[in-house]
């Protein structure tokens, strides 16, 4: 399957293909006298890029602060702080990279937030991937709880087994969630209370607009028993469910989402992957009701380059 062999391509995309592509046009567009002077260095450059991105790229991290405002927020609620952190494909953190997931961990809970929310992939394709962590992720703890959703790979479309197989495998991940201590949401929603005052967080299953992703969240689940007035944070793994089934069949007025990684590549906090997709990374808008979208922690091919994993604190606010 192509996605289990990612990581080999980019191998041969960032040392070979790319880098020798780069040599042979500036040998064809430059002068004789120093376009395989160019083509030489401009080779080296990207391999060192490759490698960077292979090694010290992956395991940068970055601590985003941001506020959202809405007149429909509870007064009790003005000031929460929401830790929301994604994609962190504990498949890819093996061998001497498992400080990188420690560090994560004391970096969530410096924040002191009011609660943790996971946004789906916790794995590359095994649940066994989890069990090696446990010890480090069962530490979350907020007042308020941590509260997950599954990602693509959570269930285990992936993997090389027979349908009876992928089925119990997602439900062992399932189990291993739960098992940390985290409230796994499955087309179901929790009611958070501040004396009078309540907040709603409704964690949907994965729903992707490519027909091959997963295609499990229901939206009219999710929502069941939840008032119209109610003031709702929806948990969704891939964002393109936000403008296709949220904003049309809820009111949820901040939707959490992960799943881009923001392509794991990236200038100054831009990445390609804005050329085919508007709602790629951070906060974008429909009137006051917003999607937040976490470029992610880790990713299936460990690579990372100007794109640094990335952990969130939310802070709502009463407009």
């Amino acid at each position: 399957m192509f996605v289990r062999y990612s990581t080999a391509l980019l191998l041969i995309l960032g040392f070979v293909v790319i880098p020798l592509l780069a040599y042979v046009i500036s040998r064809w567009a430059l002068p004789r006298r120093y376009g395989r002077k160019v083509g030489v260095v401009l080779s080296c450059v990207l391999m060192g890029l490759t490698g960077y991105g292979l090694t010290f790229g992956f395991e940068e991290l970055e601590i985003h602060h941001v506020e959202y405002v809405s007149s429909d927020l509870p007064e009790a609620f003005d000031g929460y702080r929401i830790v929301q952190f994604s994609d962190i494909h504990l498949g890819s953190y093996t061998g001497r990279r498992l400080w990188v997931v420690e560090r994560a961990v004391d970096s969530i809970l410096a924040q002191h937030a009011d609660m943790i929310v996971f946004t789906g992939d916790i794995q590359d394709f095994e649940p066994s991937e989890i069990l090696p962590f446990n010890h480090m992720l069962s530490r979350l703890h907020a007042p308020d709880g941590i509260y997950s959703i599954l990602g693509n790979h959570d269930y285990a479309v992936y993997q090389d087994a027979d349908s009876a197989t992928k089925r119990a495998n997602t439900q062992l991940t399932q189990q291993y969630e739960r098992q940390l201590g985290w409230t796994l949401l499955m087309n179901e929603n929790r009611t958070i209370r501040r004396g009078a005052d309540s907040l709603v967080l409704a964690g949907m299953e994965n729903w992707g607009s490519v027909k091959r992703m997963p295609r499990q969240g229901d939206v009219a689940m999710t929502m069941q028993g939840i008032d119209s007035t109610s003031f709702v944070i929806m948990l969704q793994h891939d964002p393109s469910a936000w403008r296709e089934k949220i904003l049309p069949e809820s009111h949820a007025q901040l939707t959490l989402s992960g799943h881009t990684h923001g392509m794991q590549f990236g200038f100054f906090g831009w990445s390609p992957m804005a050329l085919f997709k508007e709602d790629w990374g951070g906060f974008v808008y429909e009137g006051d009701r917003a999607l937040y979208v976490s470029t992610g922690l880790g990713g299936l091919v460990p690579f990372r380059l100007g794109m640094p994993g990335e952990i969130t604190v939310i802070t709502l606010r009463r407009k």
